[in-house]
């Protein structure tokens, strides 16, 4: 169970930024902006994948 829950959370962090970034191509953010942008998204969808784990774990 594990393993396949870190598969997909490594699908789905991988497709978070390829969106991440078509988000930042089409609303034009400048570039000096953009690994701030990645960073916080980075880390709320980390904080929801690690909060899925622990329910699906505990329930």
């Amino acid at each position: 169970m594990i393993s396949i829950f870190i598969i997909f959370a490594v699908f789905i962090l991988f497709y978070i930024n390829k969106m991440t970034n078509s988000l930042c191509l089409q609303r034009e953010i400048p570039e000096e902006r953009q690994p701030k942008v990645f960073r916080t998204i980075n880390i709320l969808v980390t904080i929801l994948l690690i909060s899925s784990f622990v329910e699906i774990l505990y329930a």
